[in-house]
């Protein structure tokens, strides 16, 4: 990616994006007319085991770094958009029962957003992960007919992420719950063997898309039952956490046992689209995870499978498309950097 001379930049103003994960703050930098000015990860630690004030901080650092990075001067800063992993209000205050990145006691009902835009005194704009992944890939792939399309996305990680996007916003809901997409229950019939038990979801739901398509849902759910059905299998020597962290690799090389477990993942999502393409109606559908950051083949079989078990109408099939999240890595950063700059041009819009 080519940037503008370092000079140029100081007479106009830029946002900083900022995606906060469990081991690391990935920075990037979005100038007022769109150009992101890092092309790759730009991380540091982000602390975040020791607690909110050493990791408020440790998002400062990555601010600090990610200018750094680029030559930009933290003067031309006009707002900063946050991600962070669930669950948390639509406003940035962590859950009052943790979170798997926010477990300590200390993190239970923190205003993080209100923390950060405290330390740096400037406008702090947040979204969960999965909806910051899922404003990029609508932005990236739309362009400038953002503001007139629409998009549900869904990235299959430990858990299932992603988001609805309604003319180029973020669908929030009234209790910033919206998009909530892993705890969707979808239909089971046809998707489970006739003998295999209804899988359960870690948030108590039984059936829900997260216990599928999820890393935790292969832990939980699908490879112990289908290792008693391939009981010889080589993963049946491995203890379930790491076997369930090697079915991608034989997916891809053909093993038989994971591709059925991925099969039910494809048709898990292709699900979850058929009631969203009820419910929203939307241009595209991006998938995104480490399932489709794989080999090509095997993330074309993946993807035809998820389009496959995907019902659409006629109408809706000539309009509606399915691609893929681009740039995953900084897919976060980004969309927190563009949630930004709709604030930050709203405001220079409005004048001082």
């Amino acid at each position: 990616m080519s940037s503008p001379d370092p000079a140029a930049r100081t007479s106009s103003w830029v946002v900083v994006g900022l995606d906060n994960g469990g081991t690391a703050n990935n920075g990037t930098v979005l100038t007022a007319a769109g150009e992101f000015l890092a092309g790759t990860l730009v991380e540091v630690p982000s602390r975040v085991v020791e607690g909110p004030e050493i990791a408020v901080e440790a998002m400062v650092d990555a601010l600090e770094t990610v200018l750094t990075a680029t030559g930009t001067q933290r003067s031309a800063v006009r707002a900063v958009g946050l991600d962070t992993p669930g669950p948390a209000s639509a406003d940035g205050v962590i859950s009052s029962r943790g979170a798997t990145n926010f477990s300590a006691p200390e993190w239970w009902g923190f205003d993080i957003r209100g923390a950060l835009e405290a330390r740096l005194g400037l406008p702090v704009v947040y979204n969960n992960d999965g909806n910051a992944a899922a404003l990029y890939a609508h932005h990236e792939h739309f362009g400038a007919d953002s503001i007139r399309r629409s998009s549900v996305s869904a990235i299959v990680g430990t858990g299932l992420g992603g988001g609805v996007v309604e003319r180029g916003q973020v669908v929030r809901g009234a209790a910033g719950m919206a998009g909530e997409l892993g705890h969707v229950q979808i239909p089971m019939d046809g998707l489970l063997e006739a003998d295999q038990p209804t899988p359960m979801c870690n948030c108590g739901n039984a059936g829900d898309v997260e216990s599928v398509a999820s890393l935790t849902g292969i832990v939980k759910n699908l490879l112990p039952y289908w290792l008693s059905r391939y009981p010889d299998h080589e993963l049946a020597a491995l203890p379930i956490g790491q076997a369930a962290k090697a079915v991608r690799g034989l997916a891809v090389g053909g093993d038989e046992l994971a591709l059925k477990v991925f099969g039910q993942q494809a048709m898990a999502l292709g699900r979850l689209f058929t009631l969203a393409a009820n419910f929203t109606d939307p241009h595209a559908y991006f998938v995104g995870g480490g399932v489709v950051e794989a080999e090509p083949a095997f993330r074309d079989w993946f993807v035809g499978q998820v389009v496959a078990a995907t019902t659409l109408r006629a109408e809706q099939k000539a309009v509606a498309e399915v691609a893929l999240i681009p740039h995953l890595d900084m897919a976060g950063a980004r969309g927190a950097a563009v949630a930004a700059l709709a604030v930050a041009a709203r405001q220079s819009a409005d004048g001082p």
